[in-house]
């Protein structure tokens, strides 16, 4: 059976499971009721020292009902899709909805605000290419020869391959029924050189949802070995206060903070670093950033969101000026506003607010151009731990990556902390005109003017 096929084996389809999952609830009591079916298939490969080390194969599919009496709900899952195994289902979540605390803000969307369009036509997330073990394999076996060919390596933490296919489908009693198809590729190496207590390790990957769209195998390879050479010799800095540039494989997670602030649940909890600063200046004048649901071919994309609601791309900063946070329609109620139509869900979870394709758009200045206008920084490759207040925003994480001296890439750097605060960050932040779509958050180089750089 070929990867693209992710619909369910049994005899009903996944619509006719979830129609008959929302009138169980109805009859059983349910006020309204939604349900969610995902199937998925996968591939692994992992292939280390010349020899393949794993492959693996799985199939799961799995149904959750959320089901709503007044304003109590339950939300339960199954991977059982015969009527036995969904009648026990709705029994479990009517019994458990009976007994949840009152929520006022639960509900489904508005049916007037439903997606129009169920699918998604026009996305580009399904490549109808079937890979198999054989080519992933060798997909493993070249990344992993390329890294090892580089001067300097000396060992290999392996090599990986992966395929994987997934099925959505959503339905509401309200009438919404749809879904989609989606597909992801990746390829990854890791590798170490040096030895004893002077050895470093470091890696490199792509992922994609059309395999065409992966980097070749040779240069994730290549690039994993290069990145573990550059790393030996590294040393301690003294401590002290300097310029930070963020490497874009680390640059996304300063968005990914960003993304976590403007959260409408953490809004409506009130344990948000930028509660306060709706419409006002977060970042420096010129930043911009968005969350695109539908950008084709993107890691986060999807036609419709978790509650049914057409997705749109949204403008979160603009100008430096925060616009919006990210509401699903819980979130929404809470706080009197409309949602954006950004609720995901899961098959054991209700909806709740989450971003899709989030990214910063390009400056103009190269990376070369920001690393120049630094006389003594820090260029940074890897961050360790999450030393985050998202209430404060005070930050705080280990670090790792180069000196930079007169405008220039010195030696590795390692064993550091870097700490700042957000909201100080986020104002003197330059990005540099490298933005690359390698994630589902993406943040092209980074110039931070100042921070505290601990070290020796």
């Amino acid at each position: 059976m070929p990867l693209s096929d992710t619909r369910p084996a049994q005899s009903d389809s996944a619509a006719d499971i979830l129609a008959d999952l929302i009138e169980r609830a109805k009859k059983a009591g349910a006020d309204s009721a939604d349900a969610l079916a995902i199937a998925d298939r996968s591939i692994g490969i992992s292939y280390r020292l010349g020899i393949l080390e794993d492959a693996e194969r799985s199939e799961s599919t799995a149904f959750g009902l959320r089901v709503m009496i007044g304003q109590r709900s339950a939300t339960v899952s199954t991977s059982d899709p015969n009527p036995d195994g969904r009648a026990a289902l709705v029994e479990r979540a009517i019994a458990m909805a009976r007994v949840a605390p009152e929520d006022p803000w639960i509900g489904l969307a508005d049916p007037a605000l439903l997606a129009r369009v169920r699918t998604a036509e026009g996305l580009e997330l399904h490549d109808h290419n079937e890979i198999d073990e054989a080519a992933l394999t060798a997909l493993a076996q070249e990344a992993e020869d390329a890294a090892r060919a580089v001067p300097g390596v000396t060992n290999s933490g392996g090599a990986g391959a992966g395929a994987s296919s997934m099925r959505v489908d959503l339905a509401t009693s309200s009438g919404f029924l749809g879904g989609y198809d989606g597909t992801s590729f990746s390829v990854s190496a890791s590798v170490l050189a040096g030895e004893g207590t002077a050895m470093e390790r470091d890696y490199d990957f792509s992922t994609a949802r059309h395999f065409a769209d992966l980097a070749t195998a040779e240069s994730v390879g290549r690039e994993a070995g290069n990145r573990t050479v550059r790393r030996l010799g590294a040393r301690r800095l003294p401590t002290g206060s300097l310029p930070v540039i963020f490497d874009p494989r680390v640059s996304n997670s300063l968005l990914g903070h960003f993304a976590q602030a403007v959260n409408g649940a953490a809004i409506a909890r009130g344990t948000s670093f930028l509660l306060k600063k709706m419409h006002e200046s977060v970042f420096a004048p010129g930043i911009r950033i968005l969350d695109d649901p539908r950008r084709v071919r993107g890691l986060g994309s999807r036609p419709f969101d978790g509650e049914g609601l057409e997705t749109r791309p949204l403008t979160l900063i603009e100008d430096g000026i925060l616009q919006s946070w990210v509401l699903d329609c819980a979130t929404a109620r809470k706080l009197d506003l409309a949602s954006t139509a950004s609720a995901t869900r899961g098959i054991s979870s209700a909806p709740g607010p989450s971003t899709s394709n989030l990214y910063m758009e390009p400056g103009t200045s190269t990376p070369a151009d920001l690393i120049g206008s630094v006389s003594r920084g820090f260029y940074v490759t890897e961050l360790i731990g999450m030393g985050v207040n998202p209430v404060t925003g005070d930050y705080s994480r280990g670090a790792a990556g180069f000196l930079i001296e007169d405008g220039q890439i010195s030696h590795a750097v390692s064993e550091m902390t870097i700490a700042g605060n957000l909201k100080e960050m986020f104002a003197t932040l330059t990005p540099a005109n490298d933005l690359v779509f390698r994630f589902s958050t993406n943040a092209p180089t980074l110039l931070i003017d100042r921070m505290t750089v601990a070290g020796t």
